[in-house]
């Protein structure tokens, strides 16, 4: 039987690449002169983690990690931002996840979407990826079809297509 899988990746050397990208890029721009903001990315946790001095130039940093992302082909709704945290002194802290996999949530509209569409296929939620079967594979190309067309809140890869 044909199936493929949903699932909610992002490439960690890429996202590292726009991360590294977007620090030169702040770092050479003359209202960062003489400023003290911070960019770092925890691989293991997918955090990113802003310090800065004011509002502006949070929004500034970004706004740069946004444009690097969408440069380095990656899809900037993976980024979950948080609130902003008052640090030491006159700092500002933001904290910015990046999401991974399909929670239970997402997952559970996904299924409810293609069950409602009235396709031949059967949905089934494994961890933190959909799997979808069907006897045609053209099925599985409208699922994939009506899956791009609707927005779930964060980005979907379609992967292990099999006959």
């Amino acid at each position: 039987m044909p199936t493929f899988d949903i699932v909610s990746k992002i490439d960690g050397q890429t996202l590292d690449n726009a991360i590294n990208t977007a620090k030169k890029e702040i770092l050479n721009r003359y209202d960062f002169n003489d400023s003290k903001s911070t960019i770092d990315l925890d691989k293991k946790t997918n955090e990113i983690t802003i310090v800065t001095e004011n509002e502006m130039r949070l929004k500034a940093i970004q706004d740069s990690i946004i444009g690097r992302m969408v440069k380095q082909h990656l899809d900037s709704s993976a980024l979950d931002f948080g609130k902003e945290q008052y640090a030491s002194g006159n700092m500002i802290r933001k904290e910015i996840k990046v999401k991974e996999g399909i929670d239970k949530e997402t997952s559970k509209k996904l299924v409810k979407k293609i069950k409602d569409s009235g396709l031949k296929v059967q949905a089934s939620i494994m961890d933190d990826q959909v799997r979808v079967q069907g006897k045609k594979i053209d099925d599985l190309q409208a699922v994939i079809s009506l899956c791009r067309s609707e927005n779930f809140g964060q980005p979907l890869q379609f992967i292990n297509m099999r006959d």
